[in-house]
């Protein structure tokens, strides 16, 4: 009989510490898996917040041509003779150099272009903050502001 509760007693212990490390496994396996999937998440919310930041800062920069856009429309509006000539090119260059650290590779027809857009879609502010005695006809300063079309190319043409 001692041999059989020894036995017994083997075989509980036995079950007893391969229950546990079932039990072991099991919990290392699903916190591994827990682990992995809250990763995953981590890396989709940083993604989506540099995402986010990045439109952000683009927004910013939109608003920011459009307040230049429009400052520019005024002080060409109100320009004085000699000195306020010379004070709107000192601008307007002040204005290109700065263009040009964000635009490295533009050139001043991309630069005039990209003014000539943005002008364009500000007009309506700027005259709405012009007093009615002053302020001149929408088509009279729309048709001073250059257009910037695709210019076709003889190589478009061949390609077309």
């Amino acid at each position: 009989m001692g041999m059989v509760k020894r036995l017994f007693s083997l075989f509980r212990t036995a079950s007893f510490l391969a229950v546990l490390c079932v039990s072991l496994a099991t919990t290392a396996v699903s916190m591994g898996i827990w682990a992995v999937s809250l990763t995953a998440q981590v890396t989709t919310m940083t993604a989506s917040a540099a995402a986010t930041a990045i439109a952000h800062r683009k927004a910013i920069a939109a608003a920011v041509v459009r307040t230049k856009a429009k400052a520019r429309l005024r002080r060409a509006l109100v320009v004085l003779p000699i000195a306020g000539i010379a004070a709107a090119a000192a601008f307007e260059r002040q204005d290109y150099l700065e263009w040009k650290e964000d635009n490295p590779e533009g050139d001043l027809e991309e630069y005039g272009c990209e003014l000539s857009a943005v002008s364009t879609e500000v007009i309506d502010e700027v005259l709405q903050d012009l007093p009615e005695a002053v302020r001149p006809s929408k088509g009279w300063l729309l048709a001073r502001v250059p257009s910037c079309e695709p210019q076709t190319t003889s190589e478009d043409l061949a390609g077309n």
